[in-house]
């Protein structure tokens, strides 16, 4: 089962860091548009649409890889005083009632929509068009991946239910953690109080 769940989260972590590349695009787009529209004198009206898709895809197809690395937005001011399973407990009750219905209505109505947008071939309203519903086909993706990512977390919660301790995740780059910091450089409390006083010693030393 564990391997299970480590696959799929390696799955959304390809997906985040697959189409986290969008972000190069989107910024040499913006870069080259803001220099063709001052200094060239030449704007592309095809560009805005295309910065907006841009962006949709990567807001889109990064929520199922911030779930699996546990960085969606979370009210922690008690959660994480609770028991593990006091806390898998309350993130069953709210996956079921709240997440896997609004991600099931996500995909399916997104996948409606976009085969509506293909079959009249859909393009945006600039002066220069571009082709709107390969873009619209990134909702359903999307929200198949949200939605296998939330299954896998289902299953941690029950998992943790039965053991007691939050079964592991994938691991990814973080922002620094000075613990883990500390803890990698070996370095204690002590040491750092011991040069800390050094320090002062030094500064107030006539």
């Amino acid at each position: 089962m564990q391997k299970l769940l480590l696959f799929v989260d390696k799955v959304s972590t390809f997906a985040g860091r697959f189409f986290a590349w969008s972000i190069i695009g989107l910024t040499f787009l913006i870069s080259w548009e803001v220099f063709s529209r001052y200094v060239l004198n030449t704007p592309h009206p095809w560009a805005l649409d295309m910065q907006i898709m841009l962006y949709g895809i990567l807001f889109m197809m990064a929520g199922a890889y911030t779930l699996a690395h546990g960085g969606h937005v979370r009210g922690d001011v008690l959660y994480g005083f609770f028991a593990p399973r006091t806390q898998a407990s309350i993130d069953l009750v709210l996956y079921v009632a709240f997440f896997l219905p609004g991600i099931f209505a996500l995909t399916y109505a997104g996948w409606i929509y976009a085969n509506e947008s293909l079959a009249i071939h859909e393009q945006t309203f600039s002066p220069d068009p571009l082709p709107l519903y390969p873009f619209k086909f990134v909702i359903p993706v999307a929200g198949f991946f949200l939605l296998m990512q939330g299954i896998v977390e289902i299953l941690r919660c029950i998992i943790c239910l039965r053991d007691g301790v939050w079964p592991s995740r994938v691991e990814d780059v973080e922002e620094v953690d000075v613990d883990k910091l500390k803890e990698m450089v070996k370095v204690k409390d002590e040491d750092i109080a011991q040069l800390d006083r050094y320090v002062v010693k030094r500064e107030i030393k006539p």
